[in-house]
């Protein structure tokens, strides 16, 4: 059933796209100063291609919320951990430390810290 559904809301995508990319072009924001008409204008697009657009655009969205409630009924409500079958160990944590470093500081050391070169005065 979702494999259906999501066929079905592929082909209504790519069909919006292109009745979208299709329409004509009612000069968008090259209108908004001049008295253009179009989008701004108080009449409402009854062309085909408008309730065409509508139809695709509501199917759409009902195919998308199908597609939710679907994997919404199909989800166990588990842990991605739970899954794999590894328990989860609180106690083992451990606090990484850098090689070489004995707990001591992270500091670079000074002058006082540097080996003594042998011979060097």
């Amino acid at each position: 059933m979702e494999n259906v559904v999501l066929i079905i809301h592929l082909l209504l995508a790519l069909s919006l796209i292109g009745v979208v990319l299709l329409q004509r072009n009612e000069g968008g924001l090259g209108s908004m100063g001049g008295g253009g008409g179009g989008a701004i204008s108080g009449r409402a697009a009854a062309t085909a291609m408008g309730k065409l657009t509508w139809i695709l655009a509501a199917a759409f969205i009902v195919t998308s919320l199908t597609l939710t409630v679907i994997a919404a009924s199909n989800s166990t409500g588990s842990s991605i951990i739970d899954r794999l079958g590894v328990p989860a160990s609180e106690g083992d944590a451990t606090i990484p430390t850098l090689p070489g470093v004995d707990g001591g500081s992270l500091l670079p050391p000074s002058n006082d810290d540097a080996p003594l070169i042998p011979g060097a005065d």
